[in-house]
Order: C-alpha cells, then sequence, then structure tokens
C-alpha cells in the first residue's frame, strides 16, 4: 500500500482517498452548513470580512480574491486555529497568520462543528504523512516535531457559484503547504489538474472521497521527488457547488527535515525553481507570500509589504 502511495504521489500529486473512517454524517454536515452559510444574507457575511481581520480570517465575496493577478470567481471563509495574536513588533510578518477567527452571527454552530472537522481530518493527514515518510525510506515520524503545539491548519468553505461571468473559478496555482485534503459536494465539476505531459485533467468529486494535494513544502521536503501539482477551477461548464479544502500545515515558523531519499528514488526526483515563485522552507513565510498576492486589499488595509 505504501509503494502505491508513493508511486502515485511521484506520477500525478493528486489522488482519491478512501477509507479514511471520516464519519459520513460529519461530511453531510459540513456541507449542509456551508449551504446555510452563503445563504446568509449579503450584508451578515460582509460583517465578517476578511478586510477587518489582520490575521486574513473571514469572508471574501465574489470577485474579491485574486491568482495569478487575474480575479477568482468564488465567495468563501478562511478559518484557522482560535488563537491569541502574536505578531507585531520584532516578530516575522508571517506572524501575524496566527489570531482569532471571525464568524458569523446567524450560524452559531459553525465553530463546534468546524472544530470536530478539524480534529478528524488532521487525523488523516497526520495518518498520510507518516505512511509517505515510511515509504520514502524514514522514520514515520520524522516530520512530527513540525506540526506538534500549534500546527497552522487553514480551512476554507468555497462556493462556486453557475452562471459566472469568467471561467476562473479560482486560477492556477500550486499549494503552499503541505498537503490538502479536499471536499467537495459529489458530482460536482470544475476541478482541474495540470497533466504530467501539460493539458488539464477534469478531477470530478467523488462520494465517500476527499482528493489529496501535495503541497510545496511537500516537494521541498523530498527534493521534488513529490511534487506540488499546479490544479485551478474551471467554471465554464460547472453548476453551483461547494468545496472545503482543509490545508494541513505545520507551524508558522516551522522548517519540514529534507529527506534523505534511497538513491534509486533521489534520482526521479528534482526541484524546479521558479524565481518569480521561490518556496520558502519556513511555512509561515511561504504562506504569508501567497496570502499577499491573493488578498492584497487586507495587505493595503493592514499595511503589510508585498515585499515582505
Amino acid at each position: 500500500m505504501r509503494r502505491r502511495l508513493r508511486e502515485v504521489a511521484h506520477e500525478v500529486g493528486f489522488f482519491y482517498l478512501t477509507g479514511h473512517g471520516v464519519p459520513a454524517p460529519l461530511t453531510r454536515a459540513v456541507l449542509e452548513a456551508a449551504r446555510r452559510l452563503f445563504a446568509l444574507p449579503q450584508a451578515d457575511k460582509d460583517a465578517i470580512a476578511m478586510v477587518r481581520s489582520p490575521h486574513f480570517r473571514g469572508y471574501t465575496r465574489l470577485g474579491g480574491e485574486l491568482t495569478g493577478g487575474q480575479v477568482d470567481w468564488r465567495e468563501q471563509i478562511d478559518i484557522g486555529p482560535q488563537r491569541p495574536p502574536i505578531g507585531g513588533a520584532g516578530q516575522p510578518d508571517y506572524m501575524w497568520l496566527q489570531g482569532p477567527n471571525q464568524w458569523p452571527a446567524g450560524l452559531p454552530e459553525l465553530p463546534g462543528l468546524v472544530d470536530s472537522w478539524d480534529a478528524a481530518l488532521s487525523r488523516v493527514a497526520r495518518t498520510l504523512l507518516r505512511h509517505w515518510a515510511a515509504a520514502l525510506g524514514s522514520p514515520p515520524d520524522v516530520f512530527d516535531a513540525a506540526f506538534a503545539e500549534t500546527p497552522a491548519t487553514l480551512i476554507k468553505i468555497v462556493r462556486y457559484p453557475a452562471g459566472a461571468p469568467t471561467s476562473q473559478g479560482v486560477g492556477a496555482h500550486r499549494d503552499a503547504g503541505v498537503l490538502t485534503l479536499l471536499l467537495a459536494e459529489p458530482g460536482s465539476q470544475g476541478l482541474q489538474v495540470r497533466g504530467r505531459h501539460g493539458g488539464w485533467v477534469d478531477v470530478p468529486a467523488r462520494e465517500g472521497a476527499f482528493v489529496v494535494n501535495i503541497g510545496e513544502l511537500l516537494e521541498l521536503a523530498t527534493g521534488g521527488y513529490l511534487r506540488a501539482t499546479e490544479h485551478r477551477v474551471n467554471l465554464r461548464e460547472a453548476a453551483d457547488r461547494i468545496s472545503v479544502p482543509y490545508f494541513f500545515n505545520p507551524r508558522l515558523d516551522a522548517q519540514l527535515p529534507v529527506l534523505s531519499l534511497p538513491p534509486d528514488l533521489a534520482a526521479r526526483g528534482g526541484m524546479r525553481p521558479d524565481p518569480s515563485d521561490p518556496i520558502f522552507a519556513v511555512y509561515g513565510r511561504n504562506a504569508w507570500k501567497s496570502r499577499l498576492r491573493a488578498h492584497p486589499d487586507v495587505a493595503e488595509a493592514h499595511g503589510y509589504s508585498v515585499g515582505s
């Protein structure tokens, strides 16, 4: 099983995961809560707009986010671990990514539901990482220290509307963290992955399955054997859909160890340096890069420099 996991992650970077043990009633509850969230009056959602948060938490309305400098057509709420702020003088700017969430007053059940979702998916993600480490010739717990105490997980609850004025639900990008577990409404369309030899491959949602995606930090940690795969959401033929990506990330100041791969695997690796989009080894710095680009309005509102 571990060999198959290693190979499919190496060859494609995306795959479906079943048999994960996340209860189906919890999954249904998350999707149902997402529908109730986006059905709230626009004024209620705007009351928790991300631009109000120095921690990049809260609601983003349609057209309020950028990828590759182009407008994404989705609405969403960004939620992280509920902790006190630690950003400020003497700290790296990325420490502002820790802080409290903003919750919609009309959905009082959401915080508790998100806590349950985080706990369930954290177990899945940690298990996956341990299997990957072992499959790559390292101790299963080699990554554990980076996730101790205060992992900087991120949950997005996203709605892609039908009849959008653009095909870009979210533009082509790679995830800045370690791995992503994506829940999408069964049967929904729109997610596409860059094929190994170019072109886009459709990844329709499947009942009971998560879509797993490799992040940039795992690419760095494996010397490019596992690669962060470029992906996007294309709305051209998509119906209204809900998507809930879970980004499993280490502490903001953590740096994943670089694994010593067996020679046959190391020979199949190799990084892809891109001076215009470097991968920073410290997670917080890599995440900060992505947040500033995606939400320049938040950066401007709180005096953050895009070059910081």
